[in-house]
C-alpha cells in the first residue's frame, strides 16, 4: 500500500493526466450557464444548449437576464430538465442583475456567506454552488461531487457518505493556488468518466493500490 496526501494526488494526476484546462468557457457568464445546464446531464447536450444561448445573446448577461421562460425553455431543451432549469437560470441572472452583473461587487457584498447566498438561489444545490465559487468568484474550494466521494472512497478515505460529509472533511484547499484548485477538480472529473464508475475500472488505473490520507493542519484544512 502506498500513501499520498491530498496535495501529491493532485500532482500524480497532473503528472499522469496533463492539464485538464477545466471550466471550458469563453468568459464565466458562460460558466453560471454550463453549471446550471449540465445537472442531471451530460456536456454534449450543454454544448447544444450553449450553442443556442450564445446565438440569441452572445452570452452577455444582460441579454440573458431579459429572456423569458418561453424562450429560455425553447434555447435549452437539448439539455433536459428544462422548465427547472430555466427558472434557475431565470432567478440567478436576475440576482446577477442587481448587482449590474458585477461578480467583485457581489463578492464584497456577500463576504463570507457567499456560499449560502448562492444556495438560496432556484436550482442552485451544494455542488453547483461550488463550482460556482470555484470557476466564477475566484474561491479555493472543494467541489466534492459523486466522482470524487466514489474515488475518495476507493482510495480508503472513511465517513464518506454523500456530499456534505465529503466537503466536510475538506472545506477548503489553503495549501492550493487557485489555479491548481481549478485544475485539482477538472482532473478528478475526468478521472472519475474513466476509471471511477465501478470497481474494476479503477483497479486499472494509476491510482490502484494507493491510499490518501488526509492530514488536518493547525488553521483548520487539509493537505
Amino acid at each position: 500500500m502506498q500513501y499520498l496526501t491530498l496535495y501529491q494526488l493532485y500532482q500524480k494526476m497532473l503528472a499522469i493526466m496533463g492539464p485538464q484546462g477545466w471550466w471550458p468557457a469563453d468568459s464565466k457568464f458562460e460558466i453560471i450557464l454550463g453549471a446550471i445546464l449540465v445537472q442531471n446531464t451530460n456536456w454534449k447536450n450543454v454544448e447544444k444548449s450553449l450553442a443556442n444561448i450564445k446565438e440569441k445573446t452572445a452570452y452577455l448577461p444582460e441579454k440573458v437576464s431579459q429572456l423569458n421562460n418561453e424562450q429560455l425553455i425553447h434555447l435549452i431543451r437539448p439539455s433536459g430538465f428544462y422548465k427547472n432549469k430555466s427558472k434557475a437560470i431565470m432567478d440567478v441572472f436576475q440576482w446577477l442583475r442587481e448587482y449590474n452583473f458585477d461578480l467583485e461587487k457581489i463578492k464584497i457584498a456577500h463576504q463570507g456567506k457567499l456560499r449560502q447566498q448562492l444556495l438560496s438561489l432556484h436550482g442552485i444545490g451544494e455542488e453547483t454552488a461550488d463550482v460556482l465559487l470555484l470557476y466564477v468568484f475566484d474561491e479555493k474550494v472543494f467541489v466534492a461531487d459523486k466522482y470524487t466521494q466514489k474515488l475518495f472512497t476507493f482510495l480508503q478515505v472513511e465517513g464518506i457518505k454523500n456530499y456534505p460529509s465529503l466537503k466536510k472533511l475538506i472545506p477548503v484547499l489553503d495549501n492550493f493556488s487557485l489555479e491548481q484548485a481549478q485544475e485539482f477538480h477538472g482532473l478528478l472529473d475526468e478521472f472519475g468518466k474513466i476509471y471511477v464508475k465501478n470497481q474494476p475500472a479503477f483497479a486499472t488505473s494509476f491510482l490502484e493500490g494507493y491510499r490518501l490520507i488526509l492530514t488536518k493542519r493547525k488553521q483548520g484544512s487539509y493537505e
